[in-house]
């Protein structure tokens, strides 16, 4: 074996997706294994969600050491850290990758990686595995001789999506990962992604792993995978789970035409931005069996949109909302709380403005800079760590000066409130706890 690949993500760990119980496969390793595989490297995974990470620790030990490619995101990091910490302790040589580490490159190389990716992955870790060394490899974080952490800039990209396989999903059991949603939910969900990266310029947004590129595959490829999706596992939904689904408004109908001329039609859910919404969009949509997409409108308050950097508008997000439903769409919607500068009048915005949207289901969280984005250099003199960098994540720094978590939740019930008396009830609780702040 040349290479082991795990994401470090264990179901078993995770109490809210326990109750959501919606799991995808790892799409991003799943295509490094394609990618490298086809490359001719012997490759093997350690799909974790099911699985447990004494197990992997087990396969560690028991050997023998190769190389181990780890993908690490913004929620995986303490895991992530003792599997490297004990994959370099049995002498696997560890490449650290996604979207957490090349924002703490040094702390990800002092817990045991050799090197981390930093961008996407497929052609650093090709050139790895040929023993280039890591100095003459675009896009890594290496510690030199002298001690020194040391970057060889931005990563190369692949430039044709099509001339590369689609992921891996032989290699694990998606048969898994479909019975886990038809026992909750009696529908079955497979995911996939059309196109790489997002080009826009929201300032919480990390854009750690693609940049800001966006770079798709053809129609006819699309339609080639889904094909073999539906006759190789025969899921109940997709999830097509590209940032911007419709952002290419030619290639959408190209895409659709494709369909069609196939005779195919699996239902499936998206995202996109308002401002990338038309009437023909929605209906074209709808024709392809869509029947939710989700929009991230995060305020309802134009001034936190501007703030955010969003370049949309909250009246670009109503008349979306409003031609997908005509089509009979359903709406999901993403708002995001305490974003630096939001006062009470913004939170009465965004309550008018779902008011506004009747969207079928919306999801609110609290921001959370993330190491690397312009919304964390702008409050960065503010953050407190909850603990030891180790044993959490970005999600759980604190801002100094920001309304308690407690003012928060009574924002999420303005937000849910039916009727009179639940508004008023929330809204003093909001009173209440408004001159709560974080230390």
């Amino acid at each position: 074996m040349d290479l082991l690949l795990t994401h470090a993500y264990f179901l078993e760990q995770d109490p809210k997706e326990l109750q959501i119980m919606k799991p995808y496969a790892p799409l991003g390793i799943l295509y490094l294994s394609s990618f490298l595989r086809a490359k001719g490297f012997d490759v093997e995974i350690y799909d974790s969600t099911f699985r447990t990470r004494d197990g992997l620790l087990r396969m560690l030990e028991q050997g023998p050491p190769a190389t181990l490619g780890i993908y690490v995101n913004l929620t995986t990091r303490p895991h992530a850290l003792a599997i490297i910490e004990r994959a370099a302790a049995c002498g696997w040589r560890v490449i650290a990758g996604g979207p957490e580490p090349s924002n703490y490159p040094a702390e990800y190389l002092a817990a045991g990686a050799a090197v981390v990716v930093s961008g996407e992955g497929e052609l650093a870790l090709e050139a790895l595995l040929h023993a280039v060394p890591p100095e003459r490899v675009p896009g890594v974080w290496f510690r030199a001789e002298a001690g020194q952490v040391v970057n060889t800039g931005p990563a190369a990209q692949l430039e044709d999506l099509d001339a590369q396989p689609w992921p891996d999903r032989e290699r694990i059991d998606i048969p898994q990962y479909l019975r886990a949603w038809r026992e909750r939910h009696g529908t079955g969900s497979v995911s996939l992604i059309t196109a790489r990266g997002c080009p826009y310029h929201c300032r919480w947004c990390s854009h750690s792993t693609f940049g800001k590129s966006h770079r798709r595959r053809s129609p006819l490829g699309v339609v080639d995978e889904i094909e073999w999706i539906r006759q190789r596992y025969q899921p109940d939904m997709l999830w097509l789970a590209d940032d911007v689904f419709t952002i290419h408004h030619g290639w959408l109908e190209r895409f659709a035409a494709e369909m069609k001329r196939r005779g195919l039609r699996l239902p499936f859910e998206c995202i996109t931005r308002a401002d990338r919404m038309t009437s023909r969009v929605a209906g074209v949509l709808a024709e392809l069996g869509c029947f939710r997409v989700w929009i991230g409108s995060e305020s309802g308050s134009q001034r936190i949109l501007d703030a955010m950097d969003r370049g949309v508008t909250v009246q670009e997000v109503r008349t979306a909302v409003e031609q997908l439903k005509h089509h009979g769409i359903q709406t999901g919607m993403f708002f995001m709380w305490g974003y630096e500068g939001e006062e009470l009048s913004d939170i009465e915005a965004t309550h008018q403005h779902v008011k506004a949207c009747r969207p079928d289901v919306f999801l609110t969280t609290v921001s959370y800079p993330i190491k690397g984005t312009p919304y964390y250099e702008q409050v960065a003199p503010k953050l407190i760590s909850l603990g030891e960098w180790r044993g959490v994540t970005d999600r759980d720094i604190q801002i100094r000066g920001r309304h308690s978590r407690r003012y928060y939740q009574a924002a999420d019930q303005l937000l849910r409130s039916q009727t009179a008396e639940q508004e008023t009830s929330a809204r003093a609780l909001l009173a209440e706890a408004s001159s709560e702040v974080e230390a």
